[in-house]
């Protein structure tokens, strides 16, 4: 099964080996039709410590690595 990859905004890189990452969405509204914009936090595992506030990073779905991280940052090479 294919891992899903999002992309996002670092809102937060001062936890080590983690930064969190704002994905935000498109959705429309069920009974008005109107495109709403909703996002979610997601903690993604960070090995080098290489991403900083305000980056724009691709995270994969990846197995447990903590309590609360399920993904993984995409470095260019992968």
């Amino acid at each position: 099964m294919p891992k899903r990859i999002l992309q996002g905004i670092v809102v937060s890189d001062s936890a080590d080996l983690t930064v969190s990452v704002r994905v935000d969405r498109r959705v429309k509204h069920p009974i008005y039709g109107k495109f709403i914009r909703q996002s979610k936090k997601y903690a993604a595992h960070d090995p080098s410590n290489q991403f900083k506030k305000g980056d724009i990073v691709q995270i994969r779905e990846c197995r447990p690595v903590s309590k609360t991280k399920r993904w993984e940052v995409l470095v260019d090479g992968e």
